[in-house]
């Protein structure tokens, strides 16, 4: 269902509802969670799992905002949810014209590039440290033997 909410048309789904499949055609459309709670799954063979719960602020799909291909998850409405409908060929002007829109936008994709960040820097850490155990159980810093 949808509808316009000032200048941003939106689009509401009841608890349960498939808001898109892993694999659907993006669409060049990303959705801003207004209301509710969104589930993000992916599946792993026959396993469907649960990668994140998105709430109020946080955005849906953005990756289709900057490339042309098909949903990597599906996701799913947990609640009843409003979302505001981000087409990538209108993100410029929705930005400049909804300051409030913009902002959300910013916070999101820096809160997730620093998330990546911090687990880049936790995997370089647990990375040299299994290279230490590696050097230290070859019998030294070097790992040689004498």
């Amino acid at each position: 269902m949808s509808r316009q909410s000032g200048e941003v048309p939106s689009r509401t789904f009841k608890a349960g509802d498939v808001i898109f499949n892993e694999g659907d055609d993006a669409k060049g459309e990303a959705f801003l969670v207004h209301e509710g709670k969104v589930e993000v799954r992916k599946q792993f063979g026959a396993e469907a799992r649960l990668l994140v719960v998105l709430g109020k602020g946080q955005l849906l799909g953005e990756l289709a905002l900057f490339r042309n291909a098909p949903r990597s998850a599906t996701a799913i409405a947990a609640e009843p949810v409003t979302l505001l409908l981000i087409p990538a060929h209108r993100l410029e002007a929705l930005m400049r014209t909804n300051p409030s829109l913009a902002m959300a936008i910013v916070k999101d994709l820096s809160g997730r590039m620093l998330a990546a960040e911090e687990r880049a820097r936790d995997a370089e850490k647990r990375a040299s440290e299994a290279e230490k155990r590696l050097r230290e159980a070859q019998g030294g810093p070097e790992g040689k033997k004498d």
